[in-house]
């Protein structure tokens, strides 16, 4: 995530490179095939800036550092979960948070269900007291 703010005219620019996936006003998603091409052509020595180059990216339109920080995260990735973890998203919905590394014993499952049903009931008496308030200044305003 960069800095720079992406304008309209380098945002319809950049959606005509097939290897951007989205982009906003502030980041570009890549294809996953091109982050796999990206780092196959780098592991047969390329730099980041040449691969970039060679996939018509503009690199003063997205700036001449993008390209090593995306290989470097993508190398993290891949390295870590192969190439399947550049093709499939981790993040968002879909994903289920961070595993527990450790199993819980009975006691320990009962003070963090404990812990979760206090904090509901603050969630529910904070939610309570929000409603009567919005009534006291809705009967005020007539």
């Amino acid at each position: 995530m960069g800095k720079n703010l992406y304008t309209d005219f380098q945002i319809k620019e950049l959606e005509k490179n097939p290897n951007v996936l989205s982009i906003s006003d502030r980041t570009i998603s890549y294809s996953p095939e091109f982050k796999v091409k990206a780092i196959e052509e780098y592991k047969e020595g390329k730099t980041p800036v040449q691969i970039f180059i060679d996939h018509d990216f503009d690199l003063a339109l997205i700036g001449r550092k993008q390209p090593q920080k995306c290989l470097h995260r993508w190398r993290k990735t891949y390295d870590r979960y192969g190439k399947e973890g550049l093709l499939v998203e981790r993040r968002g919905k879909g994903s289920t948070g961070r595993p527990s590394s450790k199993s819980l014993s009975a006691e320990e499952k009962l003070r963090k269900a404990e812990a979760r049903i206090r904090f509901l009931e603050a969630e529910n008496d904070f939610l309570k007291k929000l409603e009567e308030l919005e009534r006291q200044a809705k009967k005020k305003r007539f």
